[in-house]
């Protein structure tokens, strides 16, 4: 018993950080940092363009390196800190320097994508920032956990360089950039919808520490002034959590589906002389599977048998399609299967010459940078 008590008394020792915390520091820190304007705004601004080259590119090196140095958080946690400690003020002047951040943001990712000459076929870190997941909240989420936690401490450390590069605020912003650029909607507001998750996750994990914490809270001499004031940080606080809330179930909802209808897939592909040879997955209200088959025309019983095997794994009929492009006999019956394949064969290999394309580009930087020691990719082709 007495091993356990010492092994709990450790336990808590090592993990209290109430006497580590200086809340007053903290908050002077994050009022400080909320304002974009001077070196600020610059750096933002070449920081932003350092990003989208790292996406025009598709070069996560890049991307990592200019999300060091942007200067993103400070509006988002200073909206987290406003609400935590009922400051209206502080919380008007973090949205209005956000608003900046992000206009700014915006404007110097579009002039580079109107200007750049680089064109990608497959531009695929741009498109992975277009379809936010759970895992984009939980990032979030801890992530602004970590911000504040450093911002608060009494000895600081390096956590909010990596703070940055995991919450990936700037990414999402070119990649709204680049849709306005491009006049692309699924571009840019598929990226702002991931920005969006990303802020309000950080404000909500900005807000929960400050409570836990006890960071002042502002106080109002008129009772009237004070009730009205609570009031309104009261409703910012409700428009921050249902739709995070709301965000994250949803969210979970998606990826359910995903992870079921990929399972159902790869349980069996044939039934009687037909064949699944490709599928898509639509997100919404609801989620809906496509599949694709070809062969022989599917008979009643085999339809049967794949709505019923899709129920297993929680597909409902309703949110299943099939398409038969089967046909019955002929001389032309193998058309539509090995049209079938090879379009999928082909978007398998555009997705590998993508691939090995980025390989190379980077390759062929390695050998410019360290001649002599890095063979050129063209020699590597070649060989």
């Amino acid at each position: 018993m007495s091993v356990w008590n010492s092994f709990k008394d450790y336990l808590l020792e090592t993990t209290r950080i109430g006497d580590q915390i200086d809340t007053t520091a903290a908050e002077q820190n994050i009022r400080r940092n909320i304002y974009f304007r001077g070196p600020n705004v610059w750096i933002l601004a070449f920081s932003i363009i350092i990003a989208s080259v790292g996406l025009n590119i598709n070069s996560t090196a890049v991307i990592i390196g200019a999300m060091l140095i942007s200067p993103l958080m400070g509006p988002i946690v200073g909206v987290g800190l406003g609400l935590g400690i009922n400051d209206t003020g502080l919380i008007g002047n973090a949205l209005r320097n956000l608003l900046i951040m992000v206009g700014i943001s915006l404007l110097a990712s579009c002039i580079f994508f109107l200007l750049s000459p680089l064109h990608l076929a497959n531009p695929t870190e741009l498109e992975a920032r277009t379809s936010p997941s759970i895992y984009d909240v939980l990032i979030a989420l801890f992530g602004g956990f970590a911000g504040i936690l450093e911002l608060a401490r009494k000895e600081k450390g390096t956590v909010i360089s990596g703070v940055a590069i995991a919450t990936a605020l700037m990414p999402p912003l070119c990649t709204a950039g680049y849709g306005l650029a491009k006049l692309n909607g699924h571009f840019f507001f598929g990226a702002l919808g991931l920005f969006s998750i990303n802020a309000i996750f950080i404000t909500l994990a900005t807000y929960i520490t400050a409570k836990y914490f006890h960071f002042k809270t502002v106080t109002y001499e008129d009772e009237t002034v004070g009730k009205r004031k609570h009031a309104i940080i009261t409703t910012a606080i409700l428009l921050v959590i249902i739709p995070s809330v709301w965000s994250a179930v949803r969210m979970i909802h998606n990826n359910n589906f995903l992870v079921a209808a990929e399972e159902f897939i790869s349980s069996e592909r044939v039934y009687d002389k037909s064949y699944i040879y490709d599928y898509t997955i639509t997100k919404g209200s609801p989620n809906m599977l496509t599949l694709y088959l070809t062969g022989e025309p599917l008979r009643p019983e085999s339809k049967l048998a794949i709505v019923e095997n899709a129920g297993k794994y929680g597909i409902p009929s309703d949110k299943l399609t099939i398409v038969d492009k089967g046909i019955s006999s002929g001389k032309d019956a193998v058309n539509p299967i090995m049209m079938g394949i090879y379009d999928r064969l082909e978007r398998q290999l555009q997705q590998k010459d993508s691939i090995i394309s980025s390989l190379q580009e980077q390759l062929n930087r390695a050998q410019a940078a360290s001649p002599g020691n890095v063979p050129a990719a063209d020699s590597l082709k070649s060989d």
